[in-house]
């Protein structure tokens, strides 16, 4: 996740040293993006029959390399092609972390290891916007990708020694349910033709556009309406992965008592306010508050996404998992191009402000649908 948000709060940075407009250098988070969804068509099936904890190792490290590119690029095209050499590798980390939680852990008790682990994505987005903009303040935009790449390396050195004493899995030609492993496009068919498959990918598109997408920009929007440096704009942007961290902390708590729909509910009315304030607020110190809300409020609505994304194909959770990553990252690339583009038209706060209503609508909506779907489960419950 720092990987994927050390560009927001650079972007203008980016455009003044490589002359060109704001849409124009945002292509480094679209690009990213892009990357990230198309390859976890592969990534899937490659943690469903080789491992996910070893897929995670190795990527990790490729990952570090791949940053340490960027850190060389002397052109935007360069910096585009190496961002998305990032995300050819980071796109295996979360989705496949997610799926051996949802291997590892019973349904009952799931949502909230997702919420454990969760805090470090929500980390991660905070540290990610305040890397790219305080580094890039001090010492200049490299250094922010400098600095990501040793974060990386020491990791995946931590998880390389970790793998090597786990203990050696079963060889897969010697388990049963190998012989009835069917192929990934066979997988996938049977994924993306589920009606409630369809439904959560879908609302993974429009999650990532809405959410995601639009996030890119907060960063801009601090630095040009309140006239505060990059750094404090990207620190008071990661207050929104500070909110996550909170509800994370929180949601041993908050699970049992909301449920799936009552955290999707409140999840977006909180993400509704908070953006609207973010966008419109007078001075900064109010938007610093909106994105600690917004945050709080988005990941009780993203963490009951997870939860629904681990349960589209329990036998082949690897890949379920990575087609969800991919549709929200999908989105995401759409939507950091489509609110670049009316950025320039019609300002950031307007923008901002439409992704708060469309996540408010969103989420509702699927509210309903978590009903109708437990509403069948009962009938059906009760009909055998």
């Amino acid at each position: 996740m720092s990987v994927q948000r050390v560009c927001d709060a650079m972007l203008p940075e980016l455009a003044r040293v490589f002359s060109v407009s704001l849409a124009q250098a945002a292509q480094v988070i679209s690009a990213f993006a892009v990357v990230y969804g198309v390859v976890q068509l592969l990534y899937g099936p490659l943690g469903d029959r080789l491992g996910k904890l070893r897929i995670v190792t190795f990527t990790t490290l490729a990952c570090s390399l791949a940053s340490l590119l960027s850190a060389f690029a002397t052109s935007l095209d360069l910096l585009v092609l190496a961002r998305g050499l990032s995300a050819l590798f980071a796109a295996a980390i979360v989705p496949l972390s997610m799926a051996w939680v949802g291997d590892a852990v019973r349904f009952e008790h799931r949502q909230e290891a997702l919420a454990r682990v969760g805090l470090g994505t929500a980390l991660g987005i905070v540290s990610g916007q305040v890397i790219g903009g305080v580094l890039t303040d001090l010492l200049g935009w490299r250094w922010a990708f400098v600095l990501i790449a040793l974060m990386l390396t020491v990791v995946g050195l931590l998880l390389w020694q970790d793998l090597r004493l786990q203990p050696r899995p079963a060889s897969p030609e010697a388990s049963p349910a190998h012989s009835q492993r069917t192929g990934f496009v066979q997988q996938a068919v049977q994924i993306v033709t589920g009606g409630w498959s369809r439904v959560v990918l879908a609302v993974g598109v429009i999650e990532g556009a809405a959410g995601f997408g639009v996030l890119a920009l907060w960063a801009t929007h601090l630095h040009q309406t309140h006239g505060i440096t990059l750094g404090a704009a990207g620190a008071i942007a990661a207050l929104f992965g500070l909110g996550g961290m909170i509800y994370m902390a929180t949601a041993r708590f908050l699970i049992p008592r909301l449920g799936e729909r009552g955290l999707v509910q409140l999840g977006v009315s909180i993400v509704g306010l908070g953006s609207l304030a973010f966008a419109y607020a007078p001075v900064w110190q109010g938007a610093a508050l909106a994105s600690l809300l917004v945050g709080f409020g988005f990941f009780m609505f993203h963490n009951t996404m997870q939860l629904n994304a681990t349960q589209m194909a329990p036998t082949a959770r690897g890949t379920s998992v990575t087609l969800f990553a991919s549709s929200l990252f999908l989105g995401q690339s759409l939507g950091v191009v489509a609110a670049a583009w009316l950025t320039e038209r019609v300002g950031t706060a307007p923008v901002i402000a439409l992704g708060g209503v469309a996540l408010v609508l969103l989420g509702f909506a699927f509210a309903k649908a978590l009903l109708k779907r437990d509403a069948r489960s009962a009938s059906f419950a009760d009909s055998h």
